[in-house]
């Protein structure tokens, strides 16, 4: 959720927190309640920047690759920097959960919970497994379906559960083909098996007992 934007000199970090996003709009265009803050473009248009909960933030920094919000994260999901061997390495000696752990911002950042469930069901991996009995092949694939996810989830436009809008003020359409995400005691869509809904760090957690392994 942190987006750097990067200028002539230094970087504007910008953490959505909860709710928060930024769209595009004309500037001047009088701002409603929980609109913050306007980045006025060469273009004519402005970036505005809302956020209903009051959790994000918007923070200047010269050197955004130390800064304390972000110097601690792991890697990109969608570059070269992450892959199965990395997921593999990090987990040797793991107990906690498969997905907890690929949840972690310290081991990749951008998988959250509908996405972790969705490409663990993808790659057929029990979430409730323990991170470090995860086998090198099957993080291999784990890291191929977070990337496949998350690239196809981005093409449809984001998950609309609530409030999500896009840049352009749009919803996104990926929410209308999970296969588990947020359909515990439906049948899996691929074997028909009721999915089984677990908690696991807090969350809520869908997979399939006969698909996922």
């Amino acid at each position: 959720k942190c987006l750097m934007i990067q200028a002539e000199v230094g970087t504007l970090i910008s953490h959505l927190g909860m709710s928060g996003n930024l769209r595009l709009v004309e500037a001047g265009l009088p701002a409603l309640k929980h609109e913050h803050v306007d980045i006025e473009l060469e273009s004519g248009l402005a970036l505005r920047y809302t956020d209903p909960r009051r959790f994000g933030a918007m923070l200047w920094s010269l050197d955004p690759h130390n800064h304390e919000l972000l110097i601690r994260l792991g890697p990109e999901p969608l570059t070269d920097l992450f892959d199965g061997e990395r997921l593999y390495e990090r987990s040797r000696g793991k107990s906690i959960a498969v997905k907890p752990f690929v949840m972690d911002n310290a081991v990749v950042v951008g998988v959250g919970n509908i996405y972790a469930t969705e490409a663990l069901f993808a790659a057929g991996i029990d979430p409730r497994r323990e991170a470090g009995s995860v086998s090198r092949a099957r993080y291999l694939k784990l890291a191929i379906e977070i990337k496949r996810i998350l690239a196809y989830a981005i093409e449809r436009g984001g998950t609309t559960l609530r409030d999500f809008i896009g840049g352009d003020g749009k919803p996104g359409y990926f929410q209308q083909e999970l296969f588990a995400y947020g359909r515990g005691g439906q049948p899996c869509k691929v074997c028909g098996t009721t999915l089984r809904e677990v908690k696991l760090g807090q969350r809520a957690s869908v997979y399939c007992p006969k698909c996922q392994r």
